[in-house]
């Protein structure tokens, strides 16, 4: 792989903010916070699945110049990862939490009352 050494043709901070909006979207939706253990990452994979779904609609609707506009598919994302929060698993965060708040690890990475696996 060659190493590109010239200045970028466009930075982000040149983008209407319709797009950097999109793009941060598409970010949110994939960018989710890893399970803190195995028995997490099923819930994980199918939270990622969805909203890694609902990111590829949306990209496809932009790329295609869809009459509704940026604006309405970046809408679309967000009310979308909102219906598809990271939930049902403990986060490598909460449980470091947890354990910093002088949890032990079993009780660290177990899931609150109501959120099942």
């Amino acid at each position: 792989m060659t190493e590109n050494t010239t200045a970028p043709s466009v930075r982000l901070s040149a983008l209407p903010p319709a797009v950097t909006e999109f793009l941060t979207a598409i970010a949110d939706a994939l960018d989710i916070p890893h399970p803190a253990t195995y028995g997490g990452q099923e819930a994980y994979d199918r939270v990622l699945g969805e909203r890694a779904m609902h990111a590829k609609i949306a990209l496809r609707s932009a790329l295609e110049d869809h009459v509704l506009g940026l604006d309405w598919n970046t809408q679309y994302l967000r009310e979308r990862l909102a219906e598809h929060p990271p939930t049902g698993y403990v986060t490598c965060d909460q449980a470091h939490a947890a354990l910093g708040a002088g949890k032990t690890w079993s009780e660290a990475v177990a899931l609150p009352a109501g959120e099942g696996r």
